[in-house]
C-alpha cells in the first residue's frame, strides 16, 4: 500500500473565526478565514493554488462535463491538526465554464 504524500510541505494552519460586533444598535456577524504558515508552508500552498489554476480540466477523463476540479486538504495530514478541512477548487466548470448558482460576483468599481 502506497503511503499518502501531501503536496503541502512545511507548516500551514487554516482556521475560521466567528466575529460579532454591535454597530448603531445592530448586531453584525461575519467570519474570517485565517491562513498562516511559515515560508515553506505558504510557498507550498501557493504552488498548489497555481497547479489548480493552470489545470486544463478538459483533459481530465474522469471529471464529468459541468464538474469542477478540486483538492481536499485534510487536517493532520496536509495542514495542521488545528485547521478546518479545506477544499480548493475551480469556480469554472469543465466544458461549460459556468460558475455555480450560489456564486455572487464581487463589486466592480
Amino acid at each position: 500500500m502506497k503511503k499518502y504524500k501531501s503536496e503541502i510541505s512545511g507548516h500551514l494552519d487554516i482556521t475560521i473565526i466567528n466575529n460579532e460586533d454591535e454597530f448603531e444598535g445592530n448586531i453584525q456577524k461575519w467570519q474570517d478565514v485565517l491562513i498562516h504558515g511559515e515560508p515553506e508552508g505558504l510557498r507550498s500552498f501557493a504552488r498548489l493554488l497555481i497547479k489548480i489554476a493552470d489545470l486544463n480540466q478538459d483533459t481530465i477523463k474522469d471529471l464529468p462535463i459541468g464538474a469542477r476540479a478540486h483538492i481536499h486538504l485534510q487536517p493532520g495530514a496536509d495542514i495542521s491538526k488545528s485547521s478546518a478541512q479545506v477544499i480548493i477548487g475551480r469556480l469554472d466548470a469543465k466544458g461549460t465554464g459556468a460558475f455555480y448558482d450560489s456564486y455572487l460576483q464581487k463589486n466592480d468599481k
